[in-house]
């Protein structure tokens, strides 16, 4: 057993900033002392508490993308949950992360039942996930050892490694942290005209007339991230060609981390997906961060099945959630005019675009492999 600043203190010295997670009880001492500033106290580290361990996996990702080594945290029956962004994010676009996984059932663990089979095969399904892992440190010793064998690992590779933790690994925490504070209602704006909606070629057209080039751009899966790049191949554009639900928890990550606005381009889809990304970003408040929703009403990249966004007012929810600002709007010129008061207004804000459904037919795919999109989209954040 070993005292939380055991494994933090190095971990630190290590380059590990930046965390995020959702908490599980073997993991209380580690959350804990991050929340509470680490071996140094007042900001060692930078924590977002996800709102699921999936949204946790992109907040880090955006971290990562934004300069930092990032770490995650979670119980390994979230580990179920994070699969998707770990298989379509992180390993095609070769984003590592340095996993904290607990082993609830495990060897000699009597636990609750939700836990035994995941306690049965954790470290098998790693393995199937191709992430390499090993045991949470148990001596103070062996930190540097295994810190220093996981970071060469994810340099080498570009993707994740996981340290098991187990139930009495790490010494007990006192939380010394304030609870996150409420932030007022923002400002909603209905901006729709009722007339013929425009398409989405055509909105993201106009998005890109009226951004200015130190915008970073995080387009979501599936058709929108194939028409942007149909439009402009930029080294500002991030094209998420997976993980459905995580372009706004990866915007957060980025825009938490760089002064620069950072744009994220979502649809009602992916939206529903991962509703609990909002209340995440509205908690956390980056002011450089826009997020539109391009609202077309159904899952266009598929066939054009129909989503439940007819009934959903995303506008609402985010002012609800702690965003700034936010605009519901269907016309072009009102989406003009919300994204200029977006980049001249602290947000974070959203912008509910609804739009027609289709998509050009002849519709092309990115040619950059998503390793290069992300380096690429890397070196753009860190030139200033």
């Amino acid at each position: 057993m070993i005292p939380a600043d055991a494994f933090l203190k190095p971990a630190r010295a290590k380059g590990v900033d930046f965390f995020s997670g959702v908490p599980c009880s073997l993991l209380t001492p580690i959350i804990n002392r991050v929340i509470s500033g680490g071996s140094g106290g007042g900001g060692d580290f930078k924590y977002v508490a996800a709102a699921s361990e999936g949204e946790a996996v992109a907040i880090s990702a955006g971290a990562w993308l934004a300069g930092h080594t990032s770490a995650v945290m979670f119980q390994n029956s979230g580990l179920g949950n994070a699969v998707n962004p770990l298989t379509s994010l992180n390993f095609p676009f070769r984003i590592p992360a340095l996993l904290i996984v607990t082993w609830r059932g495990g060897p000699g663990f009597k636990d609750e039942p939700q836990h035994e089979l995941m306690g049965e095969i954790t470290p098998d399904l790693l393995d199937v996930l191709r992430i390499p892992h090993r045991p949470f440190p148990k001596a103070a010793g062996d930190v540097e050892g295994a810190l220093e064998e996981a970071l060469t690992e994810m340099n080498k590779t570009g993707i994740p490694f996981a340290f098991i933790m187990e139930k009495g690994d790490v010494e007990s925490e006192k939380l010394n942290a304030s609870a996150v504070q409420n932030r007022p209602e923002g400002v909603f704006a209905n901006r729709n005209g009722g007339g013929e909606r425009t398409g989405r070629y055509q909105t993201l057209e106009r998005l890109l007339d009226v951004l200015p080039e130190e915008a970073a751009v995080i387009a979501p899966t599936g058709k929108s991230a194939r028409e942007l790049f149909t439009i402009a191949d930029r080294p500002q554009h991030l094209y998420q060609v997976g993980s459905m639900g995580c372009a706004a928890p990866m915007g957060l990550g980025v825009a938490l981390n760089v002064e620069r606005p950072v744009v994220v381009i979502d649809g009602d889809g992916a939206v529903l997906m991962k509703m609990g990304a909002l209340a995440t970003v509205g908690a956390y408040a980056p002011e450089n961060l826009i997020h539109i929703v391009l609202d077309n009403g159904t899952y266009d990249s598929t066939g054009g099945q129909p989503t439940v966004s007819p009934s959903v007012e995303f506008a609402e929810i985010a002012v609800a959630s702690g965003y700034a600002s936010a605009v519901a709007c269907d016309g072009l010129d009102a989406f003009s005019d919300a994204v200029g008061a977006s980049l001249r207004e602290k947000g974070p804000h959203l912008i509910h675009m609804r739009i027609a459904p289709g998509s050009k037919s002849d519709l092309g795919r990115p040619t950059i492999a998503p390793r290069d999109v992300a380096r690429r989209f890397r070196d753009f954040l860190a030139g200033g």
